[in-house]
């Protein structure tokens, strides 16, 4: 079984993938910047994340990911990304607050709630320029309170 990080730590390997830019490593003031921390913050948690054997980074150095770290940090974006996505494209969640939701959120999402999340995300928006009756009625609700007539039988498509 694999061992479980804290949130915290999966901020810090998302920053590594997401900051590197086509890059193979990236410099622990980028990573200061990014998080809002401190350099000493970002090195403590490089050497941690060392040790477990997740990033190689020397003192004064630039960080980079091991395989096992690249294959976390990769399973945190596509939560983060799925969710953000949800929020944003689906709930119609400004993008600034469904961005900030979305990184508290990855880190308690399990591998098969993200699994179903990222179908129906690819369910729901795998026809961009048709949106489903019951997303409109949801819309409707969300903007003016009200349930609109017929649901929730037409919103089911029970009628």
């Amino acid at each position: 079984m694999e061992k479980e990080h804290s949130a915290s730590m999966e901020d810090y390997l998302e920053a590594i993938i997401m900051l590197r830019e086509g890059k193979e490593a990236v410099r622990v003031s980028q990573m200061s910047k990014a998080l809002g921390v401190k350099m000493p913050s970002v090195t403590s948690a490089l050497r941690k994340l060392s040790e477990e054997g997740l990033v190689e980074h020397q003192r004064y150095g630039r960080a980079r990911l091991t395989p096992d770290g690249e294959r976390i940090a990769r399973d945190v974006l596509r939560r983060h990304e799925a969710l953000r996505r949800f929020l944003a494209e689906i709930l119609s969640v400004d993008p600034e607050t469904a961005e900030a939701d979305a990184c508290k959120m990855e880190h308690s999402v399990s591998p098969v709630t993200q699994e179903k999340l990222a179908k129906f995300l690819e369910f729901v928006l795998s026809r961009p320029n048709v949106q489903p009756e019951w997303l409109k009625m949801f819309y409707r609700y969300a903007s003016y309170g009200e349930v609109p007539g017929g649901c929730p039988t037409k919103c089911l498509g029970e009628e």
